[in-house]
């Protein structure tokens, strides 16, 4: 039976965002996600220090997925670790770990063909160079279904969560089912105030995982997600504002399966709104967010209901189409 560990929320600011990585504070410590470049030295080491721990002494780092605000300070957190850490992500965004020129190619495939922006690849190029500290190999991959020691009695359960990104995870701990979810419940989303994922169907499925079979006592969040009138969730959740998330999480989901699946049906053209071509969708779900703005999560989740197929729960077939 694992004994329970102490968990200190670790807080990096970026733009916008506030990034929060995780310290579990077990015999061989672990961060879950990393922020930016800057994060490791100008923020989790001073935290560490300030509760009697140092970042040497991490031998852990656990990766929820691949986005650059989740992996970007990991080569550096790795360095002041002398190396010594053990780097786990999921097979699926190892990519994002080990390339810079991974998130570019994400882009292009996806939001980037719908902003219309001739910068928009050498912008995201030059984020990369900024936020991310290093290019690195994984120590160690992961699928879902695995089991981490972090030494004594301190067990992490891996389950597979794609649907924010292919290789989306969370890592519970055994026996306090504490879960660490990075983005894997996206609420009615963070600064943007819209849900972004890759694939919706996949999305749903973790979502439901999470509630019928991880159950979380407690719920620890990438980015302080929002309900749908605009109030933030704190990232560390006890048992009921988990399941209230992760419900709402579902809920916000088939809201936007049905806008963007009546948008598909009724066929995609091209018009001078920023929301182009999904405009009825922004407006049916009466979303004024900016679309441009990083990491645009209307135009990923709506790309992915284009090219994944989505359906609305309980209703049957997928839309998809084929129109420019």
């Amino acid at each position: 039976m694992t004994h329970d560990v102490t968990v200190h929320p670790l807080f990096s600011p970026w733009g916008r965002f506030g990034l929060y990585s995780f310290y579990v504070d077990a015999p061989e410590p672990a961060i879950v996600d990393t922020g930016i470049s800057t994060s490791p030295a100008e923020g989790m080491a001073p935290a560490l220090e300030a509760i009697g721990r140092r970042i040497e002494d991490v031998r852990w780092i656990l990766l929820t997925h691949g986005h650059i605000d989740h992996v970007g300070g990991a080569h550096a957190l790795w360095e002041l670790t002398g190396r010594r850490a053990q780097v786990v992500i999921h097979e699926a965004d190892a990519p994002m770990l080990r390339s810079r020129q991974a998130h570019v190619d994400e882009y292009r495939a996806g939001r980037g063909r719908y902003l219309h922006d001739p910068e928009g690849e050498a912008k995201v190029a030059a984020a990369t160079k900024a936020v991310i500290s290093g290019e690195l190999e994984p120590t160690v991959l992961v699928k879902g279904g695995e089991t981490l020691s972090l030494g004594g009695d301190v067990t992490v359960s891996v389950h597979a969560l794609p649907g924010h990104t292919p290789g989306s995870v969370a890592y519970v701990v055994d026996g306090q089912c504490a879960a660490f979810v990075g983005d894997a419940v996206q609420v009615h989303g963070a600064a943007n105030g819209f849900p972004g994922y890759t694939d919706p169907s996949a999305y749903r499925a973790g979502l439901r995982h999470l509630r019928d079979e991880v159950r979380p006592r407690r719920l620890y969040l990438g980015h302080p997600y929002r309900r749908a009138d605009g109030t933030p969730y704190g990232v560390e959740l006890d048992e009921a504002r988990a399941r209230e998330a992760i419900d709402e999480s579902l809920a916000a989901e088939s809201q936007v399966a049905g806008a963007a699946c009546r948008c598909l049906a009724s066929g995609l053209a091209p018009t001078d709104s920023p929301y182009s071509p999904f405009a009825a969708a922004a407006h049916e779900l009466g979303y004024t967010g900016d679309p441009t703005l990083e990491p645009s999560p209307f135009f990923t989740s709506m790309h992915a209901y284009r090219t994944r197929g989505g359906s609305v729960p309980g209703e049957g077939a997928s839309h998809r189409s084929t129109q420019p």
